[in-house]
């Protein structure tokens, strides 16, 4: 993997990430979100029309369906889903915190009940790295310990300090083999400045290519959220790759790059949109509202989506009100072509030179709608 800055406005950064396989990546890149190898709803083909970049996949769903050993059989997740673009897999870690009733974690690992069959499973970093060298991504992710929004200092203390020995261990195993793939660490502390100065300090000492920041969107809102990054921003490496996990709503979009991320993943876009809710220009839009039972409006007018060239507001909750398949994937169409199209203009304000005054005049747009965010 390479990565390279090519512009920058502030602290917001444009780049340019080649991976194997002569797959380049353009940042700052929005990743949708592909839990068990595809992205609900979408096809491969979907997402090609769509110009996706990358996708996340997790390695805690797919060792549990349908197993890493089948999906290498078959020539690892490019060949197994026909998607040539960029892959991450995460290891697993948030699966495992949000499922904390199910788990133990000791120095050694995690223990964990599957929530498919009740059936107990062992995590440590060296077998989570062999799974994912299995799955074959491009850029695969260290085990690491998220802790819930408020938690106690020892906690967060204790969290830290495993996922720091669980990286050492996660890059000794990868460099035992000849892989092509990038690991990357993973930032802990929740929100305690000095514990992700901490966790920050110790990654940063080793030689992994990127550094992801995990650990956020569990609750303590945009505020502690953004403080978090700033603390962070001067500790990690600058012609390093950032990849903040799990955040990415529009507005979190412009927060981020704002302080130096290249990288988001974030599965509320298609989740909001298989629930009848769109992001449009002028804000969030609950198209399952009677108030649109009769509006002959596109859902946003000024969106070039096969949802919005072809179909009303009216029409589209007609078809969540009948439970018409067809309204959740072209909700998700739709949703996702306002993620990558927003994160392409962003990109281009930082190229331009113009990233705050564009910044500031999106936010204030998108705020003028009837359901700001």
């Amino acid at each position: 993997m390479h990565f390279q800055i090519t512009h920058t406005d502030g602290n917001a950064r444009a780049g340019r990430l080649s991976l194997p396989g002569s797959r380049v990546v353009q940042t700052p890149v929005f990743m949708p979100v592909g839990t068990q190898a595809a992205v609900k709803t979408l096809s491969e083909a979907d997402l090609r029309f769509l110009e996706v970049q990358m996708i996340l996949t997790n390695a805690y769903h797919l060792y549990l369906r349908p197993g890493s050993e089948i999906i290498k059989e078959k020539g690892g997740l490019h060949a197994f889903m026909n998607w040539q673009g960029g892959i991450i897999t995460d290891s697993g870690g948030y699966q495992i915190f949000s499922m904390s009733d199910l788990t133990k974690i000791t120095a050694d690992g995690v223990t964990f009940t599957s929530h498919l069959d009740g059936s107990r499973h062992v995590f440590t970093p060296e077998s989570n790295l062999r799974l994912q060298h299995q799955l074959g991504a491009d850029i695969i992710m260290t085990l690491d310990v998220c802790v819930k929004y408020p938690s106690p200092a020892e906690e967060v203390r204790r969290a830290v300090e495993l996922t720091s020995a669980w990286s050492r261990r996660c890059l000794s195993e990868h460099e035992k083999g000849n892989s092509a793939q990038s690991l990357f660490a993973i930032v802990q502390g929740g929100v305690s400045p000095e514990a992700r100065r901490i966790s920050a300090q110790e990654l940063c000492a080793l030689p992994f290519p990127g550094y992801a920041i995990g650990g956020l969107s569990v609750g303590e809102g945009p505020i502690l959220m953004n403080h978090m990054l700033d603390v962070l921003h001067p500790l990690l490496p600058e012609g390093k790759p950032r990849y903040l996990m799990g955040v990415g709503t529009p507005l979190d979009l412009w927060e981020a790059v704002a302080r130096g991320v290249d990288m988001m993943d974030c599965a509320m876009p298609t989740r909001i949109a298989r629930n009848g809710t769109l992001y449009t220009s002028r804000g969030r839009l609950v198209v399952k509202n009677a108030a649109y039972a009769r509006d002959g409006a596109a859902p946003d007018p000024e969106c070039a989506c096969p949802l919005c060239t072809r179909h009303s507001r009216a029409y589209l909750r007609h078809l969540f009100h009948t439970h018409e398949i067809s309204a959740l994937r072209l909700s998700t169409l739709h949703n996702l072509t306002f993620m990558i199209n927003l994160t392409k203009f962003i990109g281009t304000s930082i190229q331009n030179g113009v990233f705050a005054e564009a910044r500031e005049e999106f936010i204030k747009k998108y705020r003028s709608g009837d359901i700001p965010e």
